[in-house]
C-alpha cells in the first residue's frame, strides 16, 4: 500500500485514474452490490479509490404528548468497513473522507486510531455538508468549525501529538492527508478570492495534495491551477469529473454541486431525445474533457461515479 502522493511520484508524469463511491443506503443487501459495482472499473488499475462519508440528518418527530423531540438519523453507513472490504477485495489504496461536520476532536481521534489500525494511509479531510434541515454548518461542541482546524489535528498526530497528555504511544500515524478545492468557488464563499484564502489556509496547514470539485468547462480548471502555483501551491491538483448521464442532470447537477455546464453542453442535452442520447453526449463531452486534461498533464482523473461503472467505463477506456 502506499500514499497517494507517491502512487503519483511513483507514475513518473503517467496520468493516473481514481474513482469516488458512495456508501450504500442503510438497509442495502450486502457490501457486496457495493464491491460488484467496483470490480468492473478495476480492469483500469485504479491505485486509490475514495469512499465518501454522510453525516448525520434530523427531524422533528411529533411526541404523543404534543411536543417535539429533534432526532438525528445516519442514512448510510461509515466508512471504516467499507474501506476494509475494498482493501482486501482488490488490493487498492482507499481513501476515507474524514469529516468536521458531526465530530468531536475525540471522535476524530478515535476514527484516525481506527484507520492507521487498518493500515489506511491516506485521507482526504472535509468540513462537509450542512446538516438538513438547517442553512448554516454549525460545528459539533468540542468539534472543528473549518477543514484547516481538521488537517492541524490530523498532522498533529502524525507526528505523536495527541489530544489529552495522559496517552502515550511509542509509534504514531502518517497519513497522507488530500482537500477540496472548487475552481468556481465554494457556494459559501463571498466571491473567489474569499474562497482562495480558505485555501491557502488549508495548504498551510498541512494538505498534501487536492482533489476539486466537478467541473466541465476545463478552462475553469486550469485558470484554477494557474492561481495557484502563482501563489505558491505547488502541491498535486487532481481534477474531479462526473460524466453526465441523464437529461434531468443538466439542472440538478449545478444546483447540487454549483458547478456551471457551458451552454453547448446544456444546449445539447436539452435537445436530446432521451436519456440515452443524453448519455451519449455526456459521455463524448467526458471523454474530450479528459484528453485534454490528459495533455495538460494532470497527475490524475479522478471520476464521481455515484457508484455505477457504465458511464466512467464508458469514458475511461477510451483515455487508458
Amino acid at each position: 500500500m502506499a500514499k497517494v502522493t507517491e502512487h503519483i511520484n511513483n507514475a513518473k508524469g503517467e496520468t493516473l485514474f481514481s474513482i469516488e463511491i458512495i456508501p450504500p443506503s442503510k438497509g442495502s443487501n450486502s457490501i457486496a452490490e457495493l464491491l460488484d459495482g467496483i470490480e468492473p472499473m478495476m480492469e483500469l488499475n485504479p491505485p486509490f479509490i475514495d469512499v465518501t462519508f454522510h453525516r448525520e440528518e434530523y427531524f422533528i418527530k411529533e411526541m404523543p404528548d404534543g411536543g417535539q423531540k429533534e432526532v438525528r438519523n445516519r442514512k448510510r453507513p461509515g466508512t471504516v468497513g467499507i474501506c476494509s472490504a475494498i482493501m482486501h477485495k482488490f488490493n487498492v489504496d482507499a481513501v476515507p473522507h474524514v469529516l468536521c461536520g458531526g465530530m468531536t476532536k475525540e471522535d476524530t481521534e478515535d476514527l484516525l486510531f481506527d484507520l492507521n489500525y487498518l493500515g489506511i494511509e491516506n485521507l482526504m479531510a472535509l468540513r462537509g455538508d450542512i446538516a438538513k434541515p438547517f442553512n448554516v454548518f454549525k460545528a459539533k461542541k468540542g468539534g472543528h468549525l473549518f477543514a484547516s482546524e481538521l488537517i492541524v489535528q490530523i498532522k498533529d498526530m502524525n507526528q505523536g501529538i495527541y489530544l489529552h497528555e495522559e496517552f502515550s504511544f511509542d509509534s504514531h500515524p502518517d497519513f497522507c492527508i488530500g482537500g477540496a478545492a472548487y475552481p468556481e468557488k465554494h457556494f459559501e464563499a463571498e466571491d473567489i478570492e474569499v474562497d482562495f484564502k480558505f485555501l491557502k489556509r488549508k495548504v498551510e496547514a498541512g494538505l498534501d495534495y487536492i482533489v476539486t470539485q466537478m467541473f466541465f468547462d476545463n478552462q475553469k480548471y486550469f485558470s484554477f491551477v494557474e492561481k495557484c502555483r502563482a501563489n505558491g501551491i505547488d502541491i498535486p491538483i487532481i481534477p474531479g469529473l462526473k460524466v453526465l448521464a441523464t437529461k434531468k442532470q443538466v439542472e440538478i447537477l449545478p444546483n447540487l454541486f454549483f458547478c456551471r455546464l457551458p451552454e453547448e453542453l446544456r444546449n445539447a442535452v436539452n435537445k436530446a431525445k432521451d436519456n440515452n442520447a443524453a448519455k451519449e453526449i455526456g459521455v463524448e463531452w467526458a471523454i474530450q474533457q479528459c484528453k485534454e486534461l490528459k495533455d495538460f498533464g494532470v497527475p490524475a482523473l479522478h471520476f464521481y461515479t455515484m457508484s455505477k461503472s457504465n458511464t466512467t467505463l464508458a469514458v475511461a477506456e477510451k483515455i487508458f
